[in-house]
């Protein structure tokens, strides 16, 4: 089975050097090339957060990108500068969408000001990935990243293909509800484990709450044509993300999340 990685981090600093080893795993391309080749994974999405200036930025072969809106403040202070930036990265051949952080960043994702990126998106076909969810900061504001912000985005944007990401965990019923009223929102699974699992069956015994409601709510919706694999590297283990897919999506719909669905939703030609 071909795996997709819809949403990992690629950046070399102490933090990432950090968590990496935590997932028993190290921070660096040749370990990443390694993982991915063992792992069947033949593809990644980079969720950028460098400046949008930043247009040659280089990732290796295997990887594609989604241009971050890293400094928020900074586009709205020059709208018209980023926007000729962000245009420039769509139209290269690794920039496959674009990618926002409410939460990190204190501003709502249905701001007016966003129009002019929201119409790039749609003139380009590429989609919008937004952090929805908990924060691995302290210092956020989860009233910015909860998942029913993105319902008045997706109403008013209706042009725009937009990214759940991390399913908005853990408020997955209302994450639900907006992927239910909305045909213009999918999402990826990623960022829900952290670390390196010791004892997997222990693992789903003692958090069976979560994850039952997890599962229940994905088959609710039963739209597993809307879901996409990911992993947050280098937040968690490979194979134990890879492992907790399997248990929260039924086996019929594996090549789904786990390849198709991010194939055609970042258009990767694959």
């Amino acid at each position: 089975m071909k795996i997709i990685d819809a949403h990992l981090h690629y950046e070399k600093d102490a933090y990432f050097d950090e968590i990496a080893r935590v997932a028993h795993h190290e921070n660096s391309e040749e370990h990443l090339r390694e993982q991915y080749v063992q792992r069947g994974i033949v593809h990644g999405i980079v969720m950028g957060n460098r400046p949008v200036s930043e247009v040659a930025c280089h990732y290796p072969e295997f990887l594609s990108y989604c241009v971050g809106i890293g400094d928020i403040e900074a586009f709205f202070a020059a709208p018209e500068a980023s926007v000729k930036f962000v245009r420039r990265h769509l139209a290269r051949r690794g920039c496959v969408g674009i990618k926002l952080y409410p939460g990190y960043q204190s501003f709502y994702i249905y701001d007016e000001r966003l129009a002019p990126l929201y119409e790039i998106a749609a003139a380009c076909g590429k989609p919008v990935a937004v952090h929805m969810g908990l924060t691995a900061s302290e210092e956020a504001l989860l009233k910015y990243s909860h998942p029913l912000v993105m319902d008045e985005a997706a109403t008013r944007f209706r042009d725009v293909s937009f990214v759940m990401c991390h399913f908005g965990e853990p408020w997955f019923t209302d994450a639900a509800a907006v992927l239910e009223k909305n045909p213009n929102v999918t999402a990826d699974l990623s960022g829900i484990l952290e670390g390196k699992i010791t004892d997997f069956d222990a693992f789903l015994q003692e958090k069976r709450f979560y994850i039952e409601r997890l599962k229940g709510w994905l088959a609710y919706l039963g739209r597993y044509d809307r879901f996409m694999f990911g992993t947050d590297w280098p937040l968690a283990n490979l194979g134990d993300y890879i492992a907790f897919t399997k248990e929260i999506i039924p086996r019929a719909h594996w090549n789904q999340v786990f390849f198709e669905n991010a194939n055609r939703i970042y258009q990767l030609g694959l």
